[in-house]
């Protein structure tokens, strides 16, 4: 399924011109325009999910695979001294476009990129609390 109102949608079935890396007949990798670092690329899926929620698990499967085999290219041409792979869910976790997308974001020592969060401590009942939930 498309949405006629998405601009991801539009982007990755090529009804808008984009600096395409990879294509196939699932996704679209593109040179995002408003880059963190140089190379910095979106996968977007042809079909729309909202958000990694509403993936399709077979979908899912293949992001990381791909992932995988851009970031590895990439290294190459860039050589850059590592990679983050960002994927945002919901406003709250800083989703602007409601597509799920993948972020490959080159790095390179010194960047300056903030891709960071200051850690803080798992507390023993937060751990408790959760792990009993999960059971």
């Amino acid at each position: 399924m498309k949405d006629d109102n998405c601009i991801f949608c539009k982007i990755a079935n090529g009804e808008i011109p984009s600096a395409t890396l990879y294509e196939d007949e699932d996704f679209r990798v593109i040179l995002d325009i408003s880059p963190a670092a140089k190379g910095h690329a979106l996968i977007l899926p042809k079909e729309h999910y909202a958000d990694l929620y509403e993936l399709e698990d077979e979908t899912a499967s293949k992001v990381l695979v791909l992932a995988k085999k851009m970031i590895t290219r990439m290294t190459e041409i860039l050589n850059c001294d590592g990679y983050n792979l960002v994927q945002n869910n919901g406003e709250a976790a800083g989703q602007t476009v409601h597509h799920f997308h993948v972020h490959l974001i080159p790095r390179f020592n010194g960047d300056k990129v903030g891709v960071a969060w200051k850690p803080g401590t798992l507390k023993d009942e937060d751990r408790e609390e959760i792990l009993s939930k999960l059971k």
